[in-house]
């Protein structure tokens, strides 16, 4: 995310004081707040190697606000089509078309060794009414994450009882290994991902696990000094289709964006 400095109004200056002397003594504090804002327009959304809008666009967009404490927060949202998408067998009755992403959490580097740390929680919120018998999509996690230059790696822990749709969810965790190497001084950067999702509980006498898979992902993304962000990458994942994942959403997707970030 980008830093926006805060402009601060300084008081107590004598109005006879020139104005070139007020420029020459007086010192503007960099403040310790930051706020940046995203929005995206995208093929279709992606998560954790699935589709989440049936292969259409996806109108994404953000808020974060830092602290120079490490302290941060945000909100995200985007469209959604998965919790609809089975007809009279889905997830939701009705609703069920956005996702929103509240989340908090420090962040820093350990004793200035270029290793970066992110700790956190994420709830995932997906407003609608869900039908009956059916667990809630809502979710909780816990995160922890650790960089080092352009590689970085994070892990991400399930504390709410129900998940995504699945009952009994709470353990399921999801690890994960990203790169994004910049290609010299182009403004390129090669964008590398592999994950692991292991689901905990059991349901209706199905063990969760039964879902468990990879995925992965290619792609390149130039980026802008005025914030802009264009790119592409390929995704897929080993998710088994017998098991009861929606087949449009397992299969091999490409996606392209263009993102705007203030």
């Amino acid at each position: 995310m980008k830093r926006n400095l805060v402009i601060v109004a300084l008081f107590g200056l004598g109005s006879a004081l020139p104005l070139t002397s007020m420029a020459q003594d007086a010192v503007v504090p960099e403040s310790a707040h930051a706020y940046s804002a995203n929005i995206g327009l995208f093929s279709q959304y992606i998560w954790r190697g699935m589709t989440q809008t049936g292969k259409q666009p996806a109108l994404q967009g953000g808020f974060d606000y830092t602290h120079a404490s490490g302290f941060y927060a945000g909100a995200w949202v985007s469209n959604v089509s998965w919790l609809k998408d089975g007809g009279a067998a889905s997830l939701y009755k009705s609703g069920g078309t956005v996702e929103l992403d509240l989340y908090g959490g420090f962040a820093g580097e350990l004793a200035e060794t270029g290793i970066g740390y992110d700790l956190g929680v994420i709830q995932y919120i997906f407003p609608g009414s869900k039908r009956s018998g059916n667990p809630s999509a809502n979710a909780t996690e816990l995160y922890a994450g650790l960089s080092y230059g352009w590689l970085s790696a994070k892990y991400s822990h399930a504390v709410s009882d129900d998940a995504w749709g699945f009952d009994d969810a709470r353990g399921t965790a999801y690890y994960e290994i990203n790169a994004d190497i910049p290609l010299g001084d182009s403004g390129i950067a090669l964008n590398l991902h592999i994950g692991s999702f292991k689901y905990d509980g059991k349901a209706g006498g199905v063990d969760n696990d039964e879902y468990d898979y990879e995925d992965w992902k290619i792609g390149l993304t130039r980026s802008w000094d005025n914030g802009i962000n264009v790119g592409g990458y390929w995704t897929d994942n080993n998710a088994d289709k017998s098991d009861g994942w929606n087949k449009a959403m397992t299969e091999g997707q490409f996606t392209v964006f263009v993102q705007k970030v203030f």
